[in-house]
């Protein structure tokens, strides 16, 4: 069977891995072209791409799949099957109708919860239970067709974007050679068109949402922190000082002050008031500075110590 991978970020390699692993011969990657990252604007290669050219695979990085070219190109590959994980780019129709037995795709959630750009982190900033993966064949619609198979995973209350990330990364790899293994064995995986209710979209994040507004419940906050770690990283000022929030928990606390006050700063944490509750931060980041603990921050700025 031959496949063509389409992936760009951190989260597509293991599913590349899995597809390398399974006896299926991987003709080609496609992945988005080299981007501009970092403090100097250098050119970066994706890591599907690094990955790719490490296992010595044909690499494709075409700006857009619309053009005649780039899809004569795809199909010279002669797939028989075209998996897609996190890829970034549209699949027009003629794309999807080249290979013989269609496109799958490895999406982060359990659809139709969360169709789109950015479902690990919205199901935590929800507060949903659980989250999972899908592979799904793909049709034109966004994230819209059936699904052949699925993981689910609870969220824990410690779990941040990275770590859930990196569980479902795992999960998808795993799930994506179930569907190659049966599907090289002769077996054709049913598929399960999704529901019609509970549709949700999963909006790609904005840096603007990492702001924490203090007059929110604290737990709206905590998912806020817990779900913006890696990136973009939450962002509030704790007693008139910009900075980034990367740890917090959300703890009951009966109050009057205003939004944002310190109400205890100690060991424990730096306890901010909400709307409803408190958040007790444990780990923050000063312009120009190392991610740090509430301790060594406070013995920083010592005067905040109370309660």
């Amino acid at each position: 069977m031959r496949v063509v991978f389409a992936g760009t970020p951190e989260f597509s390699v293991p599913c590349l891995e899995a597809c390398r692993a399974s006896g299926a011969e991987v003709v080609a990657v496609y992945t988005q072209p080299d981007r501009p990252a970092g403090r100097g604007r250098q050119l970066a290669e994706s890591p599907v791409k690094r990955a790719a050219l490490a296992a010595g695979l044909a690499v494709e990085q075409p700006e857009s799949l619309k053009p005649a070219e780039v899809q004569q190109r795809l199909a010279d590959y002669r797939p028989d099957l075209l998996v897609v994980v996190a890829y970034g780019l549209i699949l027009p129709r003629k794309v999807l109708a080249i290979p013989r037995l269609g496109c799958w795709n490895v999406h982060g959630s359990v659809l139709p919860r969360w169709r789109g750009a950015a479902p690990i982190q919205r199901a935590i900033l929800a507060g949903d239970a659980e989250s999972g993966v899908d592979l799904m064949r793909m049709e034109a619609g966004l994230d819209t067709g059936p699904v052949l198979l699925e993981r689910r995973t609870p969220i824990g209350r410690d779990d941040t974007g990275g770590s859930l990330h990196d569980r479902l990364a795992t999960l998808g790899a795993e799930v994506l050679a179930e569907g190659l293994r049966r599907t090289l064995a002769g077996e054709t995986l049913a598929a399960t068109p999704q529901p019609e209710t509970g549709v949700t979209y999963a909006h790609k994040l904005d840096k603007a949402e990492a702001k924490l507004d203090f007059s929110r419940p604290a737990i709206e906050l905590e998912r806020q922190v817990r779900a913006f770690d890696p990136w973009p990283v939450a962002a509030g000022e704790i007693a008139g000082e910009p900075l980034r929030i990367w740890a917090a928990r959300a703890i009951e606390a009966d109050h009057h002050a205003a939004p944002g006050s310190v109400l205890a700063a100690g060991r424990d944490g730096i306890d901010l008031a909400c709307g409803q509750g408190a958040l007790r931060v444990s780990a923050v980041q000063r312009a120009g500075g190392r991610r740090i603990g509430a301790t060594d921050y406070l013995n920083a700025r010592p005067e905040l110590r109370r309660g």
